[in-house]
């Protein structure tokens, strides 16, 4: 066998979202902080995102994350989120996976009944408590980074359908949040394709009328991901919803960053105080908790504090080659299964 490149990698899911997790093969790119070392990797490395996301290696619902040395004194590791045609900031599941392998493999030293540790991650350090039990990950529960709402209700024009309205938030992503049930989806499994279109339409929509700037990390700008969500009935219940990650398909999951920026939505208008428990079931069933631990501020926007539970598998181990003559060194996309656009890198 011969092989340019070999990258080992531990497979996870979250709630049923692939966040598989780079443990060898690669060395960290150059950055004084984890958001720029996720830019360097970005701007110079992007070969080997496409690589292991894009098939034959990969497949569109899948992420990967690329373990690297933190740029904190008080993280014990750091990590670079990859996903279908972006690299964000921050990613619930993806946390839950990263922490779950780190946990599992011994990378991270495992403390029974729990482990409190605090991650590096691009948008900022992330406080992680894990429930362990003989030698297993039972569950994951990280303070996210500070969450906020750009708009409450927006008007947005979007093709066939006149104006509707969408909230925009951040939770680690910029979201436009839309009520699935103004549109006629219950978000069922069998509406997952419909869904996916109209996701991407109303992004690309949302990012040419719509001005979302991260207030402290102003290249983080513009709706990421769409968000169709059915109604808040109140604390303590569970809602439905999916997000639809570019370049158009449904999250597995039900979205850590997703539920942060619903949680701040809920906050913006009274409906939901600090202490205050919600949950998001995915498009699979698939549940993710949620709980507003604290209020904050980010730049000069009023902020809170989401606290998210979920659990992670780990599904096995792989290693990736590249042999000299393998006619696809950066993988390739087809639009039957890459969404709308066919693409691996984000449209706007």
């Amino acid at each position: 066998m011969r092989s340019l490149r070999a990258i080992n990698v531990v497979g996870c899911h979250a709630e049923g979202e692939v966040g598989d997790v780079v443990v060898g093969g690669l060395l960290a790119p150059k950055g004084e902080t984890v958001f720029e070392m996720m830019k360097t990797m970005e701007r110079e490395q992007d070969h080997i995102r496409r690589f292991l996301l894009c098939e034959p290696r990969g497949t569109v619902a899948r992420n990967m994350n690329i373990i690297v040395p933190a740029k904190r004194a008080d993280c014990v590791a750091g990590a670079i989120i990859m996903e279908s045609t972006e690299y964000p900031p921050m990613s619930g599941s993806n946390t839950m996976c990263i922490s779950t392998v780190l946990l599992e493999t011994g990378m991270v030293p495992m403390v029974e009944p729990v482990t409190r540790m605090r991650l590096d991650m691009p948008g900022g350090p992330v406080d992680v408590i894990a429930e362990c039990r003989d030698g297993k990950c039972v569950s994951v529960t990280f303070e996210n980074v500070p969450s906020f709402v750009f708009h409450l209700d927006a008007p947005l024009e979007l093709e066939g359908h006149g104006t509707i309205s969408v909230d925009v938030a951040y939770g680690g992503m910029i979201y436009a949040l839309v009520d699935a049930r103004a549109l006629g989806f219950s978000i069922a499994p069998d509406e997952a394709r419909d869904l996916a279109v109209l996701g991407e339409q109303v992004r690309i929509a949302a990012r040419a009328q719509i001005e979302a700037i991260h207030p402290e990390l102003p290249e983080v700008k513009g709706v990421s991901i769409v968000q169709f969500n059915t109604r808040f009935e109140g604390p303590d219940t569970v809602a439905r919803n999916t997000c639809i990650v570019s370049p158009g398909r449904s999250d597995r999951s039900p979205t850590g960053t997703g539920l942060s920026a619903r949680l701040a939505v809920l906050a913006a208008r009274g409906q939901l105080k600090v202490g205050e428990r919600f949950s998001h079931s995915s498009i699979i069933g698939s549940r993710f908790d949620g709980r507003i631990a604290g209020e904050a501020r980010c730049g000069d926007k009023p902020a809170i504090i989401p606290a998210i539970t979920g659990r992670a598998w780990i599904t096995g181990t792989t290693s990736y080659f590249l042999d000299p003559s393998d006619p696809y060194p950066q993988g390739y996309v087809v639009a039957d299964s890459w969404g709308t656009s066919g693409t691996a890198v984000s449209q706007e």
